[in-house]
């Protein structure tokens, strides 16, 4: 949708509405700069405890016996 667009059909909404699109638009706004905001830099090591090898997972699968000679 153009500015044209936008402000032909904004234009024809009587004044009590048009204080609840600027009131959209500010929150619009307000909306698109947090996002901007919650960039975080990654951190070694968070998950770490999460993921845990058992003892014996380099051993030989049983029903493989034949595929491993």
């Amino acid at each position: 949708m153009s500015d044209v667009q936008l402000y032909t059909k904004l234009s024809s909404l009587p004044s009590s509405l048009k204080g609840e699109v600027a009131d959209f638009i500010d929150f619009l706004i307000y909306k698109s700069k947090q996002k901007k905001n919650k960039v975080t830099p990654r951190m070694a090591g968070k998950a770490k405890g999460l993921i845990v090898m058992k003892s014996d997972f380099d051993d030989p699968l049983p029903g493989f016996e034949d595929y491993t000679k």
